[in-house]
């Protein structure tokens, strides 16, 4: 990926584990001006792009909500990771599904995540 020169909007990795030992899955975004760049390696980047365009401020920079509720209810073990740069800011991220608000994140996030088995089966 080619962060320093600043030729994308949107060039994040995505790591994505389905369960705990499995093997990882890696995939690539990256995106200029609302298009999504050669190099991508997602199964649907089109949608990743839609996803992280309308979505990526709050997905990746939220503002801490100490009143927040979420549901105790489990999704499932998969785990994705998110690195890279999104419109100039630095993206660390972790997506789980440990209870409701991060599955309601996850299913937000879902094209970006990889569509593997707990996100929406594309794979």
């Amino acid at each position: 990926m080619t962060s320093s020169n600043g030729k994308y909007d949107v060039e994040l990795t995505i790591t994505l584990t389905e369960a705990p030992g499995a093997a990882d899955y890696q995939f690539v975004l990256l995106g200029s001006g609302g298009e999504v760049s050669e190099g991508s390696t997602l199964p649907d980047p089109r949608a990743a792009l839609a996803a992280v365009e309308q979505f990526g401020e709050e997905i990746f920079f939220p503002v801490p909500r100490p009143d927040r509720i979420c549901t105790q209810q489990y999704g499932g073990p998969q785990v994705a990771v998110v690195t890279g740069r999104f419109r100039g800011r630095e993206v660390s991220s972790r997506f789980s599904r440990t209870d409701g608000c991060e599955i309601a994140r996850w299913r937000t996030m879902a094209a970006l995540l990889g569509g593997v088995a707990g996100s929406t089966g594309d794979i």
